[in-house]
């Protein structure tokens, strides 16, 4: 349940970025370099998270490895989706 609560979390935040992109940037290529830049900052984030189910919760590292994979995986690729189509037309 928590991995899901993360993923939406990211999701959400893309948006945010998103929002943000448009009001600064105006245009699509506002739009695009914000989910560009979410990317990062999102891997930052689930660093984070991954860090504090091993130093908090419990969890060994190889636990934690395939959580933070598809944490961080599932947000950046609907960033990098997002990119993509708005690139493309």
């Amino acid at each position: 349940m928590h991995m899901l609560l993360v993923i939406t979390g990211g999701v959400l935040l893309l948006g945010v970025f998103a929002l943000f992109g448009k009001l600064w940037g105006g245009d699509v290529a506002g739009i695009t370099t914000a989910a560009k830049v979410f990317v990062p900052v999102w891997l930052a984030v689930a660093l984070v998270n991954m860090w504090i189910g091993v130093a908090k919760a419990g969890y060994t590292v190889a636990q934690e490895l395939p959580i933070l994979l598809v944490v961080f995986a599932v947000p950046a690729v609907i960033a990098g989706l997002v990119a993509w189509q708005l690139t493309r037309g």
